[in-house]
């Protein structure tokens, strides 16, 4: 994708920052089930990635001619048990820059960086019939489960959540 550059951040600058707000609340606004329910205020989505960082969290952000359009994290376990194992979380896609590949390109970043932790197992969950779904799917997560009335939406309905795992 021309103009396309991702980037591992260590340190939210402050535009950095408003612009994660701002893409968070629009990929909530537009139906995506991140842990966040509609409306979701600059506010909140700045308190939010205002706490994300930490040593066992690396962020990624997509640029689209220097604009953040797309970001994913990779949570580290730390536990002893588990530090063979990392998670997949909070893949976001602005809603005009999606289906040209962006999702599929932010989980290679963050596969080859659990493979340089030593993480050979990754793991994540999204909410059953999302599109994402598909996209796991094909770069090739299994799928480990599935838990009915796991995530609220926004019209207070539960929906069932599918777990995924690939072997790396």
């Amino acid at each position: 994708m021309n103009g396309l550059k991702v980037e591992e951040v260590a340190e939210l600058m402050p535009n950095d920052l408003k612009e994660l707000a701002q893409l968070l609340v629009e990929v909530v606004a537009d139906g995506a089930s991140i842990g966040f329910l509609p409306p979701v205020t600059q506010e909140e989505a700045i308190q939010y990635w205002t706490n994300v960082l930490s040593p066992d969290v690396i962020l990624w952000v997509a640029r689209l001619n220097g604009m953040i359009v797309g970001s994913i994290q990779l949570h580290l376990c730390t536990r002893q048990n588990g530090n063979h194992r990392a998670e997949i979380a909070k893949l976001m896609v602005h809603p005009q820059a999606r289906r040209k590949g962006m999702g599929r390109i932010l989980m290679q970043f963050a596969e080859e960086k659990a493979k340089s932790e030593n993480r050979r197992l990754l793991v994540l969950d999204t909410r059953a019939g999302d599109p994402s779904n598909a996209l796991y799917r094909s770069c090739g997560y299994v799928e480990a489960g599935r838990i009915p009335h796991y995530a609220r939406s926004a019209d207070g309905d539960l929906h069932e959540t599918v777990f995924y795992y690939k072997q790396i």
